[in-house]
């Protein structure tokens, strides 16, 4: 079985997730959420902050050129098994569901997700 990979290349935050400081986006907070859900079905999850990754870009040249081509407003990028899937903003559950061809009725919303695993994520 193939393992599937999911890349996501997201604009500068504070910390690796943008789940913490003062004015957390509660988009943010789900997303971190659904991340973990397609982690526990198995997909291979990779994030990268330009803040904290720059190298991580400029070494995939598909979010090189797209950079180059659009500046950052194509971020985040979600690249999954190397195409990209989507650009310019965040999926919804059921978007990655349908990407990764997960039965979203197994979906369990959860609010105690950890950015950081348990640790702050800014000083």
């Amino acid at each position: 079985m193939n393992t599937q990979t999911l890349q996501i290349f997201e604009p500068a935050m504070c910390c690796s997730t943008g789940v913490c400081g003062p004015d957390v986006d509660t988009q943010l907070v789900q997303f971190a959420a659904d991340i973990e859900w397609i982690k526990s079905h198995g997909v291979a999850v990779h994030r990268f902050n330009l803040s904290q990754n720059p190298d991580a870009f400029v070494k995939e040249e598909t979010i090189s050129n797209l950079l180059v081509s659009d500046g950052e407003a194509c971020l985040p990028v979600i690249l999954f098994n190397g195409q990209v899937a989507l650009q310019s903003r965040y999926p919804e559950r059921s978007e990655l569901a349908e990407l990764l061809k997960l039965n979203i009725s197994e979906s369990t919303s959860t609010s105690e997700s950890s950015c950081c695993g348990g640790s702050s994520c800014c000083s």
